[in-house]
């Protein structure tokens, strides 16, 4: 065995050693701090050994050459399977040319040893220049350590060159450091609240402390000319809380990183339930449940988010010059209670403190402009917190102030600030039990209280936005008498989540009877607050049925009542889903709230015909004639038969191209038309009524791996069919193999007629696809209501999403006779939750059809 192979054997052994004991005192501890030093260390001593052996057998040698830490491994704090961040840094070109080869073969040992080598070669004059692309590694040098080499090499480096850099381009390194950190705050979108957690980038991570440091620091380093004293030169205020923050998110990274083996930062649902189990960073603590921890959790990074944000906003340099000029008008804002410096707001008469209507005031004047609390009105107003807690404000005053801060543009805002500070639970107590609060539900992104606010600033920010859908909303916000009783309905609509009942909107409702009565709310007003909370999830109940079903509407137009009831519940349910998760609220789902109002506010003004008939003079029919007036009677006879459903969800011109698909089925009994919309592709399929139809056009999808989202089936009176199926791409066949779009379609029309077998192909689909457990296990129900609708049975199937289910499903109901008048399919997280409309022998399922069928479906969802 040659020398290289003994020492590469002997280094991976030692490391591998202890790395594991390592793992096993974290184990036995939960100690963050002393795993990422114990492994700085580690990391050091076979760095320096390798080095003897490659470099140079003397420490502090070859002459103008170092070897730098950088990063974490520079601070002495090395999670588990992070990066190893060196710099090999040279006195000249000349210098580094000699010892290349021996770099590679040091940094293959490196690599050899799988450790995870970030390695980055400069010279003494390249780390004196700033580079606005690459703006990482001038700021990684804040972090730098001497590790081997040439001391006086990086002496230089860190005692001159350093030095000089920072006080020459200080302005340039914190403002690009700000705007990589906004940035990087965006793409989660500004809060701290997720229900799945990113430890090291998102808001409140670690990340943020690191950026607070740095920000300090060179703040301090442009005050003292110099290295300061302390690396983190912090006020106790600020350090106290950062370094608690640091403690707790070192230890719960050491744990993800331990439990995945890999540098992975995701703060998953099966990672709560263990380190709740654990008491990770809160080894104190009495037991501990999943969302006990992530209050815990919240609380840490809330503060680390709040330290990093003031920073980048106290500093003048962390903004554009034009923002600065911006700023600088906004300071003639201040008034006679409150002075604006830049974009903080500072009390003028700190001492008047002790009233709370003060603070709302505040609180008004920040919601209105849109400006921010700074760190010294924000410690001032922590420090009345507790004299105000003995006699809180209640009764109209209160009321008159918090309904400005609700209907001001920025109210989000002033309410997160509210909140963070603990003033907002003062006033509202009720809210003391949504606060980061985690509810385990899949679909959702944030914690109930982040929900909250996230829907009050969807509201808002209707009158900002270019959507089209958008725009109708804001027209209707616009049109409310009473705005600020639905933002307060919003703001207490999830307070029963936090009751832990097992029915959170009753609980909701009587949660918030209690605050109403302190806010003095007139009765009325009281009124339409406990009707929009307590019917909150109705509107979204109703989109599972068919909402062009005159039975649908009229249920729902009779728990209405007013039109104004309507329009508020119609902008709550908007922006209730919307808060769900930037996902949520799809085009198809923003329209169907909306043809939902339309269609009860017609009802309410009993302007809705409930069925269309050919013959009449109906608006639409006249339209459509107008636009042909050759088709005649063959548009007659199209459309005699469909439901009114079929003329509202279908605009003029895509009615009067199925009119031209259905006249040349004399021509071909298949007619297809596919094209893509901006979220999903569109198949539209236009033939004769036969058995099995819509379960062999699922099939087909889904062995072709398309994921279905929205369907919808119509048949007229003469037994022509006119299908629709939305769908998504799973594996992108359709978007980038423009070729395989006619492949699709004659594939299609081979199963339909008899040319290929559609149940075949799934199968083969499905063995070829491997199939993951479910995070979540979702219980199928069956459930049926003849009430709903004047001429058919509703079925609600609620089951584990998977490819194929909707082929499983409709095949059911073939096999037991029936027919698919309407269907409306709809998939939240991990699970499908699928409504049809069904009749068999064109009337509705009788009680003993409908127990059958719902055996079948079960026994076959339950295999």
């Amino acid at each position: 065995m040659t020398a290289k192979s003994t020492l590469a054997v002997e280094l991976r052994e030692f490391y591998t050693r202890e790395f594991a004991r390592l793992q096993q005192d974290f184990h036995a501890t939960n100690d963050g701090r002393a795993v990422v030093r114990g492994r700085a260390a580690l990391v050091e001593a076979v760095v320096l050994r390798i080095w003897s052996e490659f470099i140079s057998p003397q420490s502090d040698g070859p002459a103008d050459f170092s070897l730098v830490a950088l990063g974490g491994f520079g601070r002495g704090t090395l999670l588990p399977f992070s990066d190893v961040d060196l710099l090999f840094l040279h006195s000249s070109d000349d210098a580094g040319e000699k010892l290349t080869a021996s770099i590679r073969r040091f940094s293959q040992e490196l690599w050899d040893l799988r450790l995870k080598l970030s390695p980055a070669t400069r010279t003494l004059s390249e780390c004196d220049r700033f580079d606005p692309d690459n703006v990482e590694f001038a700021i990684s040098l804040l972090d730098c350590r001497y590790l081997a080499g040439d001391r006086a090499l990086f002496a230089r480096l860190h005692d001159t060159v350093i030095r000089r850099l920072v006080l020459r381009d200080a302005p340039l390194m914190i403002k690009h450091l700000a705007e990589l950190t906004r940035s990087r705050h965006a793409r989660f979108g500004h809060t701290v609240f997720h229900l799945e957690p990113n430890l090291k980038d998102g808001p409140g991570g670690l990340r943020d402390c690191n950026v607070a440091c740095w920000l300090a620091l060179i703040s301090a380093m442009e005050s003292v000319r110099t290295w300061p004293a302390e690396k983190t030169p912090l006020a106790a205020s600020v350090r106290d809380p950062l370094d608690a923050a640091l403690e707790f998110l070192l230890s719960v990274r050491c744990f993800l990183h331990f439990r995945n083996a890999r540098d992975d930062n995701s703060v998953s649902w099966d990672a709560q339930e263990e380190a709740a189990a654990r008491k990770i960073g809160a080894p104190q603590s009495a037991s501990l449940t999943p969302s006990d921890w992530m209050r815990i959790y919240f609380g840490h990074a809330r503060n680390v988010h709040r330290i990093c944000t003031q920073l980048l906003e106290e500093l003048p340099t962390t903004r554009p010059s034009l923002y600065r000029q911006f700023q600088s008008i906004r300071s003639r804002l201040s008034n006679d209670e409150f002075s604006v410096v830049g974009n903080l707001i500072f009390f003028r008469q700190p001492e008047g403190l002790s009233d709370p209507y003060l603070l709302l005031r505040a609180f008004r004047f920040l919601a209105r402009h849109g400006l921010t609390l700074s760190s010294t009105t924000e410690a001032l107003i922590s420090m009345n917190i507790p004299s105000l807690s003995t006699d809180p404000p209640r009764g109209a005053e209160l009321w008159h102030l918090l309904q400005d801060i609700l209907i001001a543009p920025h109210a989000a805002d002033a309410l997160r600030s509210m909140h963070a500070l603990g003033f907002l639970t003062l006033i509202l107590p009720e809210l003391r039990g949504i606060d980061a609060l985690v509810v385990r539900d899949h679909a959702h992104r944030f914690t109930v209280d982040e929900h909250t606010f996230v829907a009050i600033e969807n509201l808002h920010a209707l009158r900002q936005s270019q959507s089209k859908w958008d725009q109708r909303y804001a027209e209707l916000l616009e049109e409310l008498e009473q705005p600020d009783v639905l933002y307060l309905a919003l703001l207490l609509h999830d307070t029963g989540k936090g009751a832990k009942a097992e029915n959170h909107v009753a609980a909701s409702v009587l949660i918030a009877s209690d605050a109403l009565d302190r806010l003095d709310l007139d009765p009325p007003d009281r009124e339409t607050v406990r009707f929009l909370i307590g019917s909150h999830l109705d509107m979204s109940a109703a989109l599972r049925r068919d909402i062009f079903d005159p039975q649908t509407v009229h249920t729902f137009a009779e728990k209405v009542g007013t039109p104004e009831r309507l329009k508020m519940l119609t902008l709550l349910t908007y922006a209730d889903i919307k808060a769900v998760n930037p996902e949520a609220l799809t085009p198809w789902k923003a329209e169907n709230i909306w043809q939902l109002y339309i269609a009860t506010s017609n009802y309410l003004d009993r302007t809705l015909d409930e069925r269309l008939a050919v013959d009449t003079h109906d608006e639409v029919m006249e339209h459509l004639r107008t636009l042909a007036p050759a088709a005649g009677n063959r548009l007659e006879s199209f459309l005699e038969g469909l439901p009114r459903r079929y003329l509202l969800t279908h605009p003029a011109g895509e009615v009067l191209g199925h009119l031209a698909m259905a006249a040349r089925l004399s021509e071909d009994p298949v007619q297809l038309g596919l094209r893509r919309g901006r979220h999903w592709f569109e198949l539209t399929l236009i033939t004769t009524d036969r058995p099995r139809l819509f379960a062999t056009m699922a099939g087909v999808l889904a062995a072709w791996g398309m994921n279905i989202v929205k369907a919808a089936a119509f048949s007229n009176q003469a037994g022509i069919v006119v299908d629709t199926f939305y769908f998504t791409d799973r594996f992108r066949t359709l978007e980038l193999n423009l070729p395989e779009w006619e492949r699709f379609k004659t594939n299609i029309h081979n199963v339909l007629t008899g040319k290929a077998d559609p149940a075949k192909m799934l199968r083969d689909r499905l063995r070829s696809e491997k199939q993951h457990p479910p995070r979540v296990r979702v219980n199928p129900r069956v459930d049926f209501d003849d009430a709903c609708s004047t001429h058919s049975t509703l079925v609600e199937v609620i089951a584990q999403d998977q490819p194929g289910l909707l082929y499983r499903i409709s095949s059911q109901f073939s096999e037991h006779e029936c027919n698919i008048e309407i269907a409306l399919i709809e998939t939240e997280g991990q699970t499908a939750i699928d409504v049809f409309y069904l009749t068999s022998k064109g009337a509705k399922l009788t009680a003993g059809h409908q127990a059958r069928l719902r055996a079948g479906l079960l026994a076959d969802l339950a295999s």
